[in-house]
């Protein structure tokens, strides 16, 4: 069966978990009304993204996954949010999936660490994939600067995934880069790929919105603008198979051991 799934465009009230959380409250009734299953916010939506602070760490059980878990049985829709997770010997940048019954049914920590922000001075990288299911739909996470590195994706398409939901902070002046890298890996894998972008003016960067959801076949289905909004769409499971049936069949020619020759032997062959 299809499922509806809403992406949250809200920007964060810096470095304020509890205003942001009040803020967000009206999204996820909107969403819960409109008969989507799952309601997503950007990247460490309630502080707002910053690759070097280390302020409001909390844990699973700290006040804002116990607040999204109150949110979630109130509104009885499951809710994606990321956020700075205490954590030895560093924190993570970790998104959660909740239930509409408020139980925590995935968890991802940020595997590609946006370097050139020094994020990987100040954070520990995952080490693994995380799916979770909406009835018949199968879903895969991944945090904004992974959406770079395609053999996640590859990963999750083998791992069974219909889509990838990806909450971010991808900053304006990179847009462009957004919306290509959103689609190709739609296409690429045959995935639905639900982008959800924060927006405005932080201390870090602006960001200017524009979170977008791909069909498996790369091509736009729900797009938001510039400011503040909520933008919706349905995942059908049937979509997938059709396009994975399809022609051409990428998956089935691939060459996997040839990449891999010719990555080993790139190490000594070198231009003419």
């Amino acid at each position: 069966m299809p499922v509806r799934i809403c992406a949250a465009q809200v920007g964060s009230v810096w470095e304020s978990p509890r205003a942001t959380l009040d803020k967000i409250e009206p999204y996820i009734r909107k969403a819960a009304e409109s008969g989507a299953s799952l309601v997503c916010f950007p990247e460490q939506f309630t502080t707002g993204w910053d690759p070097c602070s280390r302020m409001n760490l909390q844990g699973p059980d700290g006040e804002t996954v116990n607040t999204l878990r109150r949110f979630a049985r109130k509104n009885d829709i499951a809710i994606l949010g990321s956020f700075r997770e205490r954590y030895e010997p560093l924190p993570r940048n970790t998104a959660l999936v909740i239930d509409r019954q408020g139980s925590v049914i995935g968890a991802y920590a940020k595997c590609h660490l946006f370097t050139p922000g020094n994020e990987e001075r100040n954070y520990l990288p995952g080490e693994d994939t995380a799916l979770f299911s909406l009835g018949d739909v199968c879903l895969g996470i991944a945090i904004c600067y992974d959406l770079r590195f395609s053999p996640l994706f590859r990963v999750y398409a083998r791992q069974g995934a219909d889509g990838v939901i990806i909450p971010s902070a991808w900053p304006a002046s990179r847009a462009r880069a957004w919306e290509l890298l959103i689609r190709a890996r739609a296409l690429e894998e045959r995935l639905y790929i639900v982008g959800v972008n924060t927006t405005g003016l932080t201390p870090v960067d602006t960001y200017c919105g524009d979170s977008i959801i791909a069909g498996p076949d790369g091509e736009v289905i729900a797009r938001a603008g510039a400011e503040e909004e909520m933008i919706c769409a349905t995942l059908d499971p049937a979509v997938i198979r059709l396009a994975r049936d399809s022609p051409p069949p990428v998956e089935a020619d691939r060459r996997e051991g040839l990449y891999h020759a010719l990555l080993r032997g790139a190490g000594g062959a070198g231009r003419p």
